[in-house]
């Protein structure tokens, strides 16, 4: 029983009952929306905090991990090629994955990194430097 109906003195009637409209409603999707997502855009957001690519004077490395922790990496000397893999929309909005591959079956894979042209300098100015 409603709080209308409940609270209906004698000989009172309810001629109508009204409902809210379904935009009301719109508020209520969005919070629900953000507080399911906000877990998943903060693990998101921390996920590409703790990612790592780099180059040093000896190796290539990426490194991904939260709490664990887990690394790709490769000395200069095995570098066999650096290739970059850019479609149109990274073209146009400057990003690239760049596929550093080494002697044997190793390669280490640098998804959606910027400037992909400038890290394939870097890399290979560092593991074949200018004689």
């Amino acid at each position: 029983m409603s709080y209308i109906e409940e609270s209906l003195s004698e000989g009172e009637k309810i001629v109508r009952v009204f409902k809210q409209h379904w935009v009301t409603r719109m508020w209520l999707v969005l919070w629900i929306l953000l507080i399911v997502t906000l877990p998943i855009a903060l693990y998101e957001w921390l996920r590409l905090r703790t990612m790592e690519h780099g180059v040093t004077n000896k190796r290539v490395i990426f490194k991904q991990g939260i709490i664990s922790r887990r690394t790709e990496e490769m000395k200069l000397g095995s570098i066999e090629t650096v290739e970059i893999d850019q479609g149109v929309w990274g073209r146009m909005l400057g990003f690239g994955d760049i596929k550093v591959t080494g002697r044997g079956v190793s390669d280490v894979l640098f998804r959606r990194i910027d400037d992909p042209m400038e890290v394939k300098r870097g890399i290979e100015g560092v593991s074949h430097p200018a004689a």
